[in-house]
């Protein structure tokens, strides 16, 4: 789905790109797009020299589920001492938080299409066990206990 761009990106910024095919949910469930994300990027950096790419300049990108996984990708290897450092992350309208799908911005953006806010949780609950029974729970923010929402109130709250 992301040739035509990865090509366009490559030849406009002379830079390599690599694409990783990850295994999809909901037939794979949650760490497995992860998992081939994190094997990918392990084996490029640690073959850097075979594809002839500054170990300075590697960058991460990914949007939407990718930007995610970039992301947590990017966490994996901040404390890693053998592998090249990641000069950058990318993050294109990523899927960051599940807490809560009542903040202001799913709220402007309820009827935005591509993305709608109830699309976006079912996306959320495919991606993490393969099943959106607990849609309406998930979209009312009962699924989280109160102390874990206390807790991160301070980073997720529509204030």
């Amino acid at each position: 789905t992301h040739e035509e761009l990865c090509r366009f990106l490559a030849r406009e910024s002379e830079s390599v790109v690599v694409s990783v095919g990850y295994r999809l949910a909901p037939e794979h469930k949650y760490p497995a797009a992860y998992e081939d994300c994190l094997s990918a990027t392990l084996h490029f950096l640690q073959h850097l020299q075979h594809y002839g790419v500054d170990p300075a300049r590697v960058t991460v990108c990914g949007d939407s589920a990718g930007g995610n996984l970039a992301a947590a990708v990017s966490q994996s290897l901040a404390g890693s001492s053998d592998l090249p450092r990641l000069r950058a992350q990318i993050l294109i309208y990523p899927g960051l938080q599940a807490l809560d799908f009542n903040l202001p911005s799913y709220q402007q953006n309820r009827g935005v299409p591509l993305l709608f806010r109830e699309r976006a949780a079912f996306y959320m609950l495919q991606y993490l066990n393969g099943n959106a029974t607990k849609l309406e729970q998930v979209l009312e923010g009962s699924h989280i206990p109160v102390d874990i929402k206390l807790k991160y109130s301070k980073w997720v709250s529509p204030d």
